[in-house]
């Protein structure tokens, strides 16, 4: 591929973007939900949208919406918000080596369009850490598909959220596109216990008011995450060359 033409041609913007096909339909799923949630909670069309394109974050969407409506404190609703976007860290420290070098308003473009699930398909498809010409137009074609399909259904579920009967349980459908999708994360032993800490406290802290519960969870899957990596078992150390051998 020429350096002038365009990443959507690079056969890498293909392969991201067919892989993130079949995965974007519980993406779109939860958008749909997240949309009508947003305008049957009382938010409106009009801050519904700009909350939709803006924010870009179901997870946090739904978990501030109760608050939001609620009349919680700001700062609740803020550190709801944080908290529940504190994978994107780990996220971005995991992107780092492959896309550290670029200019920074590039990487703060390329931000917005991270989600959980392409994170997940670009490190299965790039495993070594170290950039390479490929990666860009792979992540751009699995970013692409995924906040299109988020975003056309989202504002799907706003504009029709009042034609939809709320009986239909999209509430319960939605639930269980992110627990698919969620499923999709939990790679190896120390994510699944992380996933079972988080579920526990959740319901154990369910009368806290404001929605607490949230926090509390991810706190405590943040700990156990901590914990876990504090203990592993270190690896094995590298041999050091003697200064007086020669190749």
């Amino acid at each position: 591929m020429s350096v002038s033409e365009p990443l959507w041609r690079h056969p890498e913007f293909r392969r991201g973007a067919h892989e993130m096909v079949g995965i974007a339909l519980g993406i779109a799923a939860w958008g749909l939900v997240t949309g009508v949630a947003m305008v049957k909670t009382g938010l409106g069309v009009p801050l519904s949208v700009l909350m939709s394109l803006l924010v870009f974050a179901g997870s946090a969407q739904l978990a501030t919406l109760p608050l939001i409506v609620s009349g919680a404190p700001i700062w609740v609703v803020w550190a709801t918000a944080i908290c529940v976007n504190l994978r994107f860290v780990i996220f971005s420290a995991g992107w780092r080596p492959y896309f550290g070098h670029l200019p920074r308003r590039q990487r703060m473009w390329q931000a917005y369009f991270t989600a959980d699930l392409n994170y997940v398909c670009f490190m299965r498809r790039f495993p070594e850490p170290k950039p390479s010409p490929e990666q860009l137009p792979y992540f751009w074609g699995g970013a692409v598909v995924n906040w299109l399909a988020w975003q056309i259904l989202s504002l799907l579920g706003i504009f029709l959220a009042d034609t939809i009967p709320t009986a239909w349980g999209l509430g319960f459908a939605g639930t269980l596109a992110l627990l698919g999708l969620t499923g999709s994360l939990l790679s190896d032993r120390a994510t699944w216990l992380a996933a079972a800490v988080a579920g526990c406290a959740s319901v154990a802290a369910y009368s806290l008011p404001l929605k607490l519960n949230i926090v509390t969870a991810i706190a405590a899957a943040i700990a156990i995450g901590v914990l876990l990596d504090h203990f592993k078992a270190p690896s094995a150390p590298v041999a050091v060359a003697n200064p007086g051998d020669r190749t």
